[in-house]
């Protein structure tokens, strides 16, 4: 019998030790590969129809008043589409990372919350190709060894010696419109968890995109959702200076 096979498109934000914000999130959706090219083709057509080049790259930080009615046909494609999920990991004070008790860098840590993303996606009974958006030419170690961790929650429920996750690879996001779309949600949780929504002088194309996620998920976006939730899953972790 052969294995569904599954892609997970997986993209992050605030996700540098020192920048701007406290708040990290990672982000993952996934997608039947059967289905990888006509979602890619319709998400291209989106584009065509709001007068954009099919090479447009979406983005959160291009969000704006004059393009949001273009995003929000993207969120709810998302939301209307049977065959796209997304899972949201939320470190909300990554400031109190304690790297030196752990005997870690920053990478390290970053790769760990990798596994905490995508632990709850693994099912032993499928196949996954995951393509992570490409940070630097420094991390192809760190991803052959998060391979490695993602494939031993899986071992002890297989009956044969294939792996659960075929492959990890690191691509460009500009190539890849899930990618784009993951990092679309996850600008936009990272933006509510921020306290940015509060600015009186918020970009308003910013809030429509927010109120349509969470218009279609019945959740706030600083909290975490019922653990069971498939379609817009969310882990709010605290670390309390752990990890």
């Amino acid at each position: 019998m052969t294995s569904e096979e599954i892609n997970i498109y997986c993209d992050e934000s605030c996700h540098l030790e020192h920048d701007d914000s406290n708040v990290m999130v990672l982000g993952a959706i996934c997608c039947p590969n059967f289905d990888r090219q006509r979602i890619f083709k319709q998400i291209r057509e989106i584009k065509k129809d709001f007068g954009l080049s099919e090479t447009f790259e979406i983005k959160w930080t291009k969000v704006g008043d004059t393009k949001a009615e273009f995003y929000i046909k993207l969120i709810e494609y998302f939301f209307n589409s049977k065959s796209l999920n997304f899972r949201g990991l939320i470190i909300p004070d990554k400031s109190i990372v304690n790297n030196e008790k752990y005997n870690q860098d920053w990478e390290t840590f970053y790769y760990k919350m990798y596994y905490y993303l995508l632990r709850n996606l693994i099912n032993p009974q499928c196949l996954y190709n995951i393509y992570i958006d490409i940070k630097d030419t420094k991390g192809s170690e760190k991803r052959k060894k998060l391979l490695e961790i993602l494939n031993t929650i899986t071992k002890d429920y297989l009956y044969s010696k294939e792996l659960s996750v075929k492959k990890l690879q690191a691509v460009q996001s500009k190539e890849v419109e899930l990618i784009q779309l993951a990092d679309l949600i996850m600008g936009a949780i990272c933006f509510e968890n921020r306290g940015l929504s509060h600015n009186i002088e918020c970009n308003k194309g910013k809030l429509k995109v927010i109120h349509s996620i969470k218009e279609s998920t019945g959740y706030p976006l600083t909290l975490s959702t019922f653990p069971n939730e498939s379609k817009f899953n969310l882990f709010k972790i605290d670390l309390k200076g752990n990890h």
